[in-house]
């Protein structure tokens, strides 16, 4: 075992110090929701192999607000900056999920990944947001988008909800959408009456679902299309051949004109 691997482990190893040095270093909103009180460590190292020669981790568990969560310490040994870095810490902590899980729990633990940097670079150069780890951030975000309902726009909103009532062979949307808008306040309650309207416009109401296909092959089709018009103008922009493009979205001829960047 390296000399600093040894020191480190002996020194983040006594719970007392490191309940203080976790005390000073974490963010007040994150500190907030731990209980130091309950800290112990946890005999669980996810460094990949190759790596160990100048990585060292240490993994730790305490009481949260949430239930059991995980506190992950990383720390470099040599200065050399890694652009990976966000990355490589998402990883670890999706290893520390993956532990816990199989220990029988059934939801997902609160993991707080701390990475030690002394390189002579201040502030740390790189981004520590693992979207960025991506040769397009923005596309990797829209991505990401997608997969959030609520912050989808309202056409894409209104196309999912087709698809689960039409999947789902609802007969009672007015207790579907209630079901979906309870916990929802706002702009978003008003954007799923919105929805609930066109359903009932649609034919969802009472177990009736005359014209049901239609209105779906509509809210489908317009919803995807703009999802497919969106990311094709990323992909144009940044530099992804047309034809590729086209390929990957499925849009016509026209749609992709429209997709295309104006000229300067």
């Amino acid at each position: 075992m390296p000399s600093h691997d040894a020191i480190f482990k002996q020194f983040l190893g006594d719970i007392d110090i490191a309940r203080d040095f976790l005390s000073i270093h974490l963010p007040p909103e994150i500190r907030q929701h731990c209980d130091f009180t309950t800290l112990q460590r946890e005999s669980a190292s996810f460094v990949d192999e190759e790596l160990r020669s100048r990585v060292s981790d240490m993994l730790y568990s305490c009481r949260t607000t949430q239930g059991k969560g995980y506190i992950y310490c990383v720390i470099e040994h040599q200065s050399t900056l890694d652009r990976l870095m966000a990355f490589r810490l998402l990883r670890y902590c999706l290893a520390a999920m993956e532990q816990h899980l199989s220990q029988g729990h059934k939801t997902l633990p609160l993991v707080v990944p701390l990475l030690f940097y002394h390189g002579d670079r201040r502030p740390y150069p790189y981004s520590l947001n693992w979207l960025e780890s991506f040769h397009d951030p923005l596309l990797a975000r829209d991505i990401g988008v997608l997969m959030e309902l609520w912050a989808l726009p309202l056409t894409q909103q209104r196309a999912l909800m087709f698809y689960i009532a039409h999947v789902g062979r609802t007969s009672d949307y007015r207790a579907f959408i209630d079901g979906v808008t309870e916990p929802l306040t706002g702009e978003r309650e008003e954007n799923m009456e919105t929805i609930a309207k066109q359903l009932k416009r649609a034919g969802f109401e009472e177990g009736l679902l005359q014209g049901k296909e239609k209105w779906l092959a509509e809210g489908l089709e317009q919803g995807m299309k703009t999802s497919a018009l969106r990311i094709a103008r990323q992909m144009l922009k940044s530099g992804m051949p047309s034809q590729q493009v086209q390929q990957m979205t499925g849009l016509s001829d026209e749609d992709m004109q429209t997709a295309m960047p104006a000229e300067k």
